[in-house]
């Protein structure tokens, strides 16, 4: 897997690399029943859309059966981290803080994610000492 900062996902891209990091690599019609369990998106649009997402480098598609298998090029935690810098950088003007207060504010978090947030703090405070 290459270095290379990934494209940026649209909406609907997202929902589709959100199965594939679910299930791991799927055909279009694996993805297409999982899409369909919330909502009526059709057979051809996930297939043309996996057909954009090759095209655009964020999944990989294996020919060497008769049902075509596509997988995220990219992990998971590296997409969110990419998405995550740009909206810091375009709504916070790359501010962590203003970011991380906002995301606090805006939805209360339970007692298990502060216990995360906590001890990640923790961690990056002990790195940077």
């Amino acid at each position: 897997m290459s270095d290379r900062q990934p494209p940026r996902p649209t909406d609907s891209e997202l929902a589709i690399l959100g199965v594939l990091w679910e299930r791991g690599p799927s055909t279009v019609r694996d993805v297409h029943e999982q899409l369909n369990k919330d909502g009526a998106t059709g057979y051809t649009t996930v297939l043309k859309l996996l057909q954009i997402m090759t095209e655009k480098g964020l999944v990989v598609r294996d020919e060497s059966e008769r049902a075509h298998v596509y997988e995220s090029r990219y992990g998971e935690q590296k997409t969110q981290r990419q998405l995550l810098t740009d909206l810091a950088e375009r709504a916070f003007g790359g501010s962590a803080t203003k970011l991380v207060m906002q995301a606090l504010s805006g939805r209360k978090a339970n007692a298990a994610e502060l216990n995360a947030i906590r001890e990640l703090l923790d961690t990056l405070e002990g790195e940077s000492r």
